[in-house]
This record gives C-alpha cells, structure tokens and sequence, in this order.
C-alpha cells in the first residue's frame, strides 16, 4: 500500500538531550513540556528526536546498546523528586556539568546511575512498584527484548563493560547454565536495568501525550543498524552475517564522499537479508511495531541501506574496499507498512543517487529528503535546490551530521557564498539575515514538511554542531541554554507558517 503524502507543516529537530536541564543532560522533564509549549506556539506540527537508545563509548544515539531500550539519562530526576524516590539534596550532592552549555558525558556515567539505583530501593521500600498492574503490563509488553537487554547489561558489568565479543566463551554463545549463574547472582543489577527502562517508558508516554493532546507529533529516528556491541546482536547473532565464531564477516559503511576520502567505516554488522526473508522479517517487523507505539512519524536513517547496501570486508581498515549488494527493498517495506498501522516513514535517502532507492521510494510513497546546505555548489540541476523539489519531501535546512546553517555559512567558498546570495536576493546582508532568508526559501517551497535544528531557530554557530562524521570526542555535546528560545523567536516561526500555509 502506497503511504499518503503529508499534509503541508514544519518542524524542529531538537535532540531530548539538547535540552536545558539542572542535571547535565536534557531529560523528559519540564524544560521538555516547555519546548511543546513553544512548537504549539510556534504552530509547529513536529518534533523529531534523535535516537533514544543508550549509548556507549563515542556518545553516538547512533550506536546503541539496543535497538528497544531508552536512554536512562533522560530520565527527569525532578520527576522522580516528586515520586519521593529520591531527596533533592542526595541528587544536589553530585557535579552535573562543566559547561551548561555542553554534556559531559563523563560526569553523568560516574554519578547518573548512582542516583537511579537509589530510586530503585526507595521504589522497593515505599510501596514496591513491581506489584503495580502498569509495571506487570510494561514486562508483559516487552519481554521479548527487556529480558536480554537487562541479562546483557549485567554480564556486562561482571566483565568491567567490555563487549560481548570478548566475554568468556560461556557467556559469548549464551550457554543456558552460565546465563542461569548470572541472572542469581546479578538478581539485582537485572530488576534495576528493568526499573530504569520502566521509568523511562513512564516519562516518555506522559510526554508524548502531552505533545499530541497539543497537536504537536513526534518524529523518531531510528538508526537502519544496530551496533555490533548490543544486545539485539548478542541475542539474535543468526540476524546478521556472523562467523561460527560470532565474529562479523562484513560490516556497514559508506563510499568515500565530501565527508571522508576513505568513505565511512562503521563497522556495524550486515543483516543477513535472505535469513531475514525466511522467517518473514521477524525481527524488523518487532522493531518496527515497537517504534510505532513510541512516535508518530519514523525517520528510517540511511533508508538506502534496505534497497542497496554497501558491504566492507570487516577485516579493512577503511571504506575503499566494500561494494554494493541489492537488499530485500519492497519485501522489506511491506513488512514495515504491515508492523506500523496508521503512522508514516521518512525516508533518509541522502548520498549517492541510485535510481533502485528512487524506483521503491515511488512505490512507496516515502518521502525522501532534500538539504538546503547541499543546495549552493552552482549546479543548476541539484535536487536540493527548491526549484528541483517535489511536495513529497522533507526539505531540511540541515541534519545532525551537518553544521549549523551560521557554522555552514561562515565557511563556504566565495563562489558558493555569491550563488547563495543571489539565490535569496540577499548581496550584502550578514550571515543571521542570510539565515533568515534560508527559512523563508523553505518555508515558501513546494515541500509539503519543512524542518530546521533548533541550533538554526537560535542562530548558532559551529558551536552547535552535533555530529561530525568520521570524528569522536565532541560529538554530541550541544544544549540549548533556559530562556534561548524566546518569544520573538517562537512568533517567528509562527509568522512564516501563518504565511506560508503551514498551520497544524
């Protein structure tokens, strides 16, 4: 069944950690109910998210150590205050930030899980949450990952976090009695695994029917692969192409490109399509049912991948050496269509041009993406100029892996600049104007969903970059401080969907 095409609206991309929050990181809590308050006002119809998923070392929503769990840092603790799970004064006890405008991702590992393993004896003692009807429905619902993902987390604390790969054999190929020995002797680090992702499923539902009953929908993004280091790999090792040893044969990238000479070496392992096919997308169709109860609209990232993916041998070192293979593509998307009901799929089809993905993304009906930073280089047929768009598009100022349009601008060559220039009828104004310009282009296009960072909204400068692909260190870090976005910023953008024609 062909997707319907999206109503004409616009939305913010804002990462839950990008939030302002006392606490280090941003969370499900007020400054959350805040930002709905402002995209309402705003007459902004969505919100998407970046990956919710715990994370490990690089910081990377994009690597995470399951495709089913939530992050526990966006847990609000003022929230769990309020439960009298904690005291205020234990959770003001501890160092949240260096900066308030940056993460530090490594004072919340040192003391976020501290405070959360206090909740969780007090939820024991005040009136155990375990017998409640809603937690017996939460482990009912999602026993087919929670189970794994909990028994994972604890033999990865027996092994000092290191990967699954290099646990003991025993552990490695999920021997039953070895597994039995850790769940009786971890008993407690597993139900404090299943606490946290209760509470995280608790604050996120209550926000997202806040978001909707305000008519504001919330776009999820969730990565095409999984990391190698996870408990869905872990559990289901007979997905994806793997070894007798449990060792990846390929693994996942991307060709070099303007990001990288060497093209992109992630180093997730491949599903193994064919298997997939025999059991009927099984694990995808889980995934995906899954997902649908958490957003409203999916954003499939590196949707290429499921038409054509690119393969590296896993022994290379970098990208050079991989090649395209044809993947299951309307098979696979049928699946989806029949896991998701009502809800709908952005396509991230970004990249190389390849007329397969642009044949299933007809039959589909998914929109693809069209990025204004890649508009400007002079060629008069880049189909990410407006003119080249179609309705059925989100047109996006830029993602996360791209700079801020301030960053961007601040950095192109003369020539690209001048083209841009005249492309907005803008010679001589400043790089906030020039920002200005670039939302009215959107905003103005045939593109039925337009959608720009906040970083853009607030007129950040590199600062506010959220990804650089191929680097590791500052990734991830940006968060907006109290009070940036302000009511002239708000009544902007309500102005330009006024304008427009882009109301809720």
């Amino acid at each position: 069944m062909r997707q319907e095409k999206f109503d004409r609206s616009a939305g913010i991309l804002m990462a839950i950690s990008s939030l302002p929050s006392p606490y280090g990181i941003g969370t499900f809590g007020k400054a959350a109910y805040d930002f709905v308050d402002k995209l309402d006002k705003a007459s902004q119809k969505y919100w998407q998210v970046l990956p919710l998923g715990p994370t490990g070392y690089g910081d990377s929503p994009y690597q995470s150590f399951s495709a089913f769990a939530g992050n526990p840092y966006f847990i609000d603790l003022d929230m769990l205050i309020e439960e009298q799970l904690i005291e205020k004064n234990f959770v003001d006890s501890f160092k949240w930030y260096m900066e308030e405008d940056q993460v530090d991702y490594g004072l919340l590992y040192q003391s976020r899980f501290e405070v959360l393993f206090e909740a969780y004896n007090n939820a024991k003692s005040l009136d155990d949450y375990r017998d409640t009807d809603e937690y017996k429905e939460f482990i009912k619902d999602n026993y087919f990952w929670l189970e794994d993902y909990a028994l994972y987390t604890a033999i990865k604390k027996h092994f000092e976090y290191q990967s699954w790969q290099d646990w003991d054999d025993e552990y490695k190929f999920r021997k039953k009695e070895a597994l039995e020995k850790i769940k009786i002797e971890y008993k407690e680090e597993i139900e404090f695994q299943k606490f946290i992702q209760f509470k995280f499923y608790q604050q996120w539902k209550k926000l997202k029917e806040y978001a909707n009953d305000k008519g504001v929908e919330i776009i999820g993004d969730i990565p095409i692969y999984v990391a190698l280091d996870s408990a869905d790999v872990w559990q289901n090792p007979m997905e994806f192409q793997m070894d007798k040893k449990l060792e990846p044969k390929k693994v996942a990238g991307v060709p070099p490109d303007m990001f990288s000479e060497t093209g992109q070496l992630w180093g997730n392992p491949l599903y193994d399509w064919d298997k997939m096919e025999k059991d009927d997308f099984s694990w995808w169709r889980k995934r995906m049912k899954y997902a649908a109860k958490f957003y409203d609209v999916i954003r499939i990232d590196h949707f290429i991948g499921m038409v054509k993916y690119y393969s590296i041998p896993a022994e290379d070192e970098d990208a050079r050496g991989g090649k395209y293979v044809l993947g299951p593509g309307m098979k696979l998307i049928n699946a989806i269509n029949e896991s998701i009901g009502d809800k709908k799929i952005i396509a991230e089809d970004l990249g190389v041009l390849m007329p397969e993905v642009e044949a299933v993304l007809e039959e589909s009906g998914y929109p693809g993406m069209k990025i204004l930073e890649f508009a400007f280089d002079g060629n008069r047929t880049n189909v990410n100029l407006p003119y080249n768009w179609d309705s059925n598009t989100v047109a996006y100022g830029g993602t996360h892996d791209n700079d801020t349009i301030m960053g961007w601008l601040s950095n192109q060559q003369y020539w690209e600049l001048g083209y841009l220039r005249e492309y907005v009828e803008a010679r001589h104004e400043s790089f906030e104007q020039l920002t200005d310009k670039l939302f009215k282009v959107a905003y103005e296009s045939v593109a039925n969903v337009v959608i720009f960072q906040t970083q853009d909204v607030l007129k950040v400068g590199n600062i506010g970059r959220m990804n650089l692909p191929s680097s590791m260190g500052t990734n991830w870090r940006w968060r907006m401080k109290p009070y940036d976005f302000s009511d002239d910023k708000v009544e902007r953008l309500r102005y330009l969907c006024d304008i427009y024609g882009r109301t809720k």
